[in-house]
């Protein structure tokens, strides 16, 4: 048997990949986060299949599982939300599996950054602007960050940062920030993206933790800074489509580049 770490996307069933939902369907044991997964998710499960909300379960609750389902031959669907690489959990559980003699294979998914920057309209890697997109958290009580990785020396990059796991910590974001972008730099935080219930709160890093503590926002959210958000600037036309710029696939009109290279 196998068992499959599959990405379902931030929550919109239309977001699972075509493999995702073939191998959903085929599977006859199916464990899925619904914290963060909605059922419309795996209700491509086949008929009978045992499904299974892991949300209250332990990582030994949920490896019993894998081991019973071992034993009987039956392939596992492990459903994740986003994309399974990103905070997904999978390392320790994939430990289990290997000390075992389990086979897994991992099917990508929709990551929660892609989806909000679709939900926003807008492309976070702006020309001058901003080249680097930075995935992070911040510090909790159960995992601290690794000595180096800290908000401040992201911050000192200018990139467009994606903060998860942290809206709690809108005072301390706007606190660390502020130094580096701007009071007036834009922050976007999207709530429960790909969600019927989604909302995306714009501000700044000035005004954002006002905005969000009035939607009684706690959880569930992804926060993105930088200035590559701001709606209607103006910036330079990258050069992937420029007529005077040429690539092996477009030469410059006009120019015989063999002759060129000959003389």
């Amino acid at each position: 048997m196998t068992v499959f770490f599959i990405g379902a996307g931030p929550g919109d069933p239309e977001l699972l990949t075509k493999k995702a939902e073939r191998v959903i369907g085929e599977c006859p044991v199916c464990l899925y986060a619904g914290s963060l997964v909605p059922e419309e998710v795996v209700a491509c499960a086949p008929e009978g299949a045992k499904v299974m909300d892991t949300a209250p379960m332990t990582l030994d609750d949920t490896h019993a599982e894998i081991l019973a389902a071992h034993k009987r031959g039956e392939n596992v669907a492990r459903v994740h939300s986003g994309d399974p690489s990103l905070y997904g959990a999978i390392a320790e559980q994939i430990r289990r599996l290997r000390a075992d003699g389990i086979d897994y294979e991992v099917i990508p998914g929709v990551p929660a950054y892609a989806a909000m920057a679709a939900a926003m309209k807008q492309e976070l890697t702006i020309p001058e602007i901003a080249q680097s997109i930075v995935l992070t958290r911040m510090s909790m009580q159960s995992t601290s960050m690794p000595e180096g990785e800290t908000l401040e020396n992201f911050g000192r990059t200018g990139a467009t940062l994606a903060i998860h796991l942290a809206v709690r910590n809108m005072r301390e974001i706007e606190r660390i920030l502020t130094p580096h972008y701007g009071a007036d730099c834009p922050v976007v935080v999207g709530y429960r993206v790909g969600w019927p219930d989604q909302i995306l709160i714009r501000g700044t890093l000035s005004d954002i933790r006002k905005k969000v503590r009035a939607e009684k926002i706690t959880r569930t959210a992804l926060i993105m800074v930088g200035p590559a958000l701001r709606e209607g600037q103006d910036f330079k036309d990258s050069a992937l489509y420029d007529p005077a710029i040429p690539h092996v696939l477009r030469p410059v009109t006009g120019v015989n580049l063999v002759e060129d290279i000959n003389t």
